[in-house]
């Protein structure tokens, strides 16, 4: 059985057992828990109090942080004509159509998220078991499949994430570096619950966020008061 390392165990023992701080004590926190050399990337964990086996209490979306991810998103566009030119103009990496659906069949992935035209979805749809698994298949429900492929382009450079609730009805979302600051990663994490509040279920009874926590890439998780979302 594996065991933490002495880094990991000095870091745990910033956060106190069991104790739901307000959201801005929560984010200093995890920033003092960062010991690597990079960059970390901060990390939400929220559960939510629905049943995801039901289809009336799937929670999905998309939000677009307020100040961002802090890495390079690379945006491949499934588009052709003016919408083509369109993506290009707005910032996308790669413009796709058949040849591209060969070559990400030959195993090239160098790109983070695809946008597609519903136009060119019967072209992507070949790529369902490549881009399936990945979390990478457009969808209009995140608007991901959409005609207006500039104003997608730009929204995922400038941070959109999409999230969605799993089987143990947790959501994992990204929400920042720790550069970043207590203040802003605050900002991303509120702009996230915003987001995830405005979905919930007219079907889910009972406590809807039941848990928050906020961690780094290699660091312990520290829970965030629900209560304290009132005041952001």
């Amino acid at each position: 059985m594996s065991s933490r390392g002495k880094s990991y165990i000095e870091a745990k023992k910033k956060v106190v057992p069991n104790k739901r701080y307000g959201m801005r004590e929560a984010a200093e926190i995890v920033i003092s828990t960062a010991r690597a050399k990079f960059d970390e990337t901060v990390d939400a964990a929220i559960r939510l109090g629905v049943n995801p086996q039901h289809a009336d209490q799937m929670v999905r979306g998309s939000v677009v942080l307020p100040n961002g991810l802090g890495k390079t998103v690379r945006v491949l566009v499934f588009a052709k004509g003016d919408k083509e030119k369109e993506a290009l103009d707005a910032g996308a990496d790669s413009i796709g159509s058949d040849e591209v659906v060969e070559k990400i069949k030959g195993g090239w992935l160098e790109f983070d998220r695809v946008i597609a035209t519903p136009d060119m979805m019967g072209t992507v749809g070949k790529l369902g078991k490549i881009l399936g698994p990945r979390g990478l298949m457009p969808n209009p429900k995140v608007g991901t499949v959409t005609f207006d492929v500039g104003k997608t382009v730009k929204e995922l450079k400038a941070g959109k994430v999409e999230f969605r609730v799993e089987k143990a009805g947790i959501v994992h979302s990204p929400v920042g570096k720790v550069s970043f600051g207590a203040e802003k990663l605050g900002e991303n994490v509120a702009a996230l619950l915003d987001a995830i509040i405005r979905l919930k279920p007219a079907s889910s009874k009972g406590i809807y966020l039941k848990s928050i926590s906020l961690s780094t890439t290699m660091g312990p998780g520290v829970k965030i008061d629900p209560l304290d979302v009132k005041n952001i």
